[in-house]
């Protein structure tokens, strides 16, 4: 049954819930859960790639020629911006003795490498998504139905009092109050990061573009000889 006035605290109304509404509960404190691990494991995801991008581009303009960069990027192994530049300049020195296209090849190479690490940036994006848009509905779901329980139980009782109908209310408003919890959080952080990965994305394709423009150069200059690089 409902919890009295005098025992109307938080745990005990959700102890009091009704099984339907419990599961609501446990339903959105889950996804809170979740939407909460991928914010902070995306935030500090996106941050390690801002530093990296940011690094990456100052030794980039710095480095003479793309010999000694182009074997630190293999031996790293990082992700981010590198396999876009590696993608790149592998493509070149594949291309550039046979194939008087090279530059278009080039291009290709780097579309394909940007909208690798892409998908990377998307991800969890559409989890924190669904969360934010959908968790206040299923916290009304579970309201609504707690009221309805507590409206359905008036019927048993020879005179409604504020003490008869306010627990079940309060227990009902939990669930909006969780869906609401677990909503706001997943709604700024998916626009959040949205935004941040739209300009590192952004930021891919002006490298890429200057990438190119750097292998056009050399490819009016001397080749790059990357077998002996490597």
């Amino acid at each position: 049954m409902h919890a009295t006035m005098e025992h109307m605290t938080i745990w005990g109304l959700i102890s009091d819930a009704s099984l339907l509404v419990k599961a609501v509960m446990v339903t959105l404190l889950l996804a809170s859960l979740c939407s909460w691990y991928l914010i902070i494991q995306r935030g500090t995801v996106l941050r390690r790639l801002e530093r990296q991008l940011n690094g990456f581009v100052q030794r980039f303009r710095a480095a003479p020629d793309l010999h000694g960069l182009y074997r630190d990027t293999l031996q790293a192994g990082e992700g981010g911006v590198a396999p876009i530049f590696i993608a790149g300049v592998q493509e070149y020195q594949h291309l550039h003795s046979h194939d008087p296209a090279v530059l278009e090849g080039v291009e290709r190479a780097l579309q394909v490498a940007i909208t690798a690490q892409e998908i990377e940036l998307e991800k969890g994006l559409q989890f924190l998504a669904t969360v934010g848009s959908v968790s206040p509905y299923i916290g009304l779901f579970g309201t609504v139905w707690g009221i309805m329980n507590s409206f359905l139980g008036l019927s048993q009782v020879q005179q409604a009092t504020l003490s008869t109908v306010a627990p079940g209310i309060a227990e009902a408003l939990i669930a909006t109050a969780i869906g609401l919890f677990a909503a706001i959080p997943a709604v700024i952080a998916y626009n959040r990061f949205s935004a941040r990965s739209q300009t590192l994305l952004t930021r891919y394709y002006a490298f890429g573009n200057e990438l190119q423009v750097r292998l056009h150069r050399t490819l009016r200059g001397t080749p790059i000889n990357l077998a002996a690089a490597a």
